[in-house]
């Protein structure tokens, strides 16, 4: 039987189109970005209106370019003080949780803890700590000992500028390199920057993390000579011109920092983080508790505006920090206003990174990414916050903030069931600056809000460092 030569024609067309099929390859595979670096900066007691890009009178250019270029959070809280936000940053878990409320000496983390850099160990990062540690001042207790490959700075808390000494008493020798103490002449702002810098300059192909807790903005301060020259003539007296100095190469010591990414071609695939650790502080006579290198003496005051309050305490001048994000094409610029938490970080570096914890380990926090890259808030939660010596606890939920202050400093510390002596209920979307108590007139929020902080509160102290 003969076919129709257009039925030949077609099963011709037909062959001939299966074969081009055949011979087109598959598609290649969707090559996945390679795990960010992380740069992770904290100054120490910057206040919200320290910094030039919320009203500071003090220049700070380049993190005003970072504000310009880069993602601002607006309602990025931490610990009211140093220690318990180091904590939270350190575990993804409220400072409580361990027992931590207060700046501290004792170790504050339990020898087994998954820390951040220990995670990101896991994933193959090269770990860095160039600052202040202050979660455990004995090298038997320092940073090494909890998943940094490399550290350097102080052990303890706020250092002298430089002698670099810590207050009296036993851990006055706190300057160390890899937990081995040591002394070297120059200022802590500089050395700090410096050793980062080294390190940023020594890097593999392997990702990193590198953490910067600098001592600056942290009493006593006493700044060199270019640094004042540089100071506007409209800020007068020793101290607060040298406060303003300090902010000023604070400033200069993070564009260092971004610099020697760019130089060594880092930049591109660094998400870097800056923050405070607690808002500024009041503070009489340069804070004498420290060997004082000849600093000048006199009243300071670190700027909150607009907030209410300052380190110490839990309104949002203790707890509410200037907090930038910078990650080239991937952070979208602008800025947000979801509250976010200092424990936020550790599961989001541990999403990017890839790490999945092989047992819970009871973040408070969450992975915060779709925020960074494209503006999407997390779901409504709870966010928790415990003052120094258990004496307030806060909660914020949506716009809504509860601060419940203890009726003395015994029931602070032994939780009890007592009655507080204040409950401060505030709309923060009407009310920032918490100027009006709403907890007589609104009976159901205050419920509400109470029945958040007590399940949040559930889990302090599951988790003490004992030796």
């Amino acid at each position: 039987m003969h076919f129709p030569a257009r039925f030949v024609l077609l099963a011709l067309a037909l062959g001939i189109a299966g074969l081009a099929r055949s011979a087109t390859p598959p598609p290649l595979p969707a090559v996945s970005p390679p795990n960010p670096n992380i740069v992770f900066i904290i100054a120490d007691d910057l206040g919200w209106a320290d910094v030039a890009f919320h009203g500071g009178r003090a220049p700070t250019p380049h993190l005003d370019r970072l504000a310009r270029e880069g993602l601002e959070l607006g309602a990025h809280y931490v610990a009211p003080v140093c220690s318990p936000t180091r904590t939270g940053l350190m575990t993804g878990r409220c400072w409580s949780r361990v027992g931590v409320t207060s700046p501290q000496n004792d170790r504050a983390l339990p020898w087994d803890t998954v820390t951040l850099p220990r995670a990101l160990k896991a994933r193959g990062y090269d770990t860095c700590l160039t600052g202040k540690w202050h979660l455990g001042s004995l090298p038997s207790q320092g940073p090494n000992h909890f998943g940094f490959d490399h550290s350097y700075g102080s052990l303890a808390g706020g250092v002298s500028p430089y002698g670099h000494k810590y207050k009296q008493g036993p851990f006055v020798d706190t300057w160390h390199r890899d937990e081995k103490l040591l002394d070297e002449p120059g200022h802590v702002t500089d050395l700090l920057a410096a050793e980062a810098v080294k390190w940023i300059e020594g890097r593999g192909a392997s990702p990193f993390f590198l953490y910067v807790p600098f001592t600056a903005v942290h009493l006593p301060v006493k700044e060199p000579a270019e640094w004042l020259a540089r100071v506007p003539a409209a800020i007068t007296g020793d101290v607060p011109r040298h406060y303003a100095a300090c902010v000023m190469h604070l400033d200069d010591a993070v564009g260092r920092i971004v610099a020697a990414l760019e130089r060594t071609g880092k930049r591109a695939n660094t998400l870097l983080v800056f923050t405070s650790d607690n808002g500024g502080s009041t503070v009489e006579n340069n804070d004498r508790t420290y060997p004082s290198d000849d600093c000048p003496s006199g009243k300071l005051t670190g700027s909150n505006t607009p907030w209410r309050g300052e380190k110490g305490s839990l309104y949002e001048g203790g707890t509410r920090v200037p907090t930038l994000v910078s990650w080239p094409g991937r952070a979208k610029p602008g800025k947000v206003d979801a509250p976010v938490h200092i424990t936020d970080w550790m599961p989001t570096f541990a999403a990017l990174a890839g790490y999945k914890p092989e047992r819970d380990l009871k973040w408070d926090g969450t992975d915060i990414g779709a925020l960074l890259t494209a503006h999407t808030p997390p779901p409504e939660r709870t966010l928790y916050g415990v003052a120094p010596g258990w004496r307030a606890q806060a909660v914020r939920r949506g716009d809504w903030k509860l601060v419940v202050t203890a009726a003395s400093a015994a029931n602070a510390k032994k939780q009890t069931a007592a009655r507080p002596a204040t409950e401060e209920l505030f709309h923060l979307a009407t009310d920032p600056a918490e100027a009006n108590n709403l907890a007589p007139a609104r009976p159901e929020i205050l419920a509400q809000m109470r029945a958040h902080l007590a399940a949040a509160s559930a889990r302090d102290r599951d988790a003490m460092a004992r030796d």
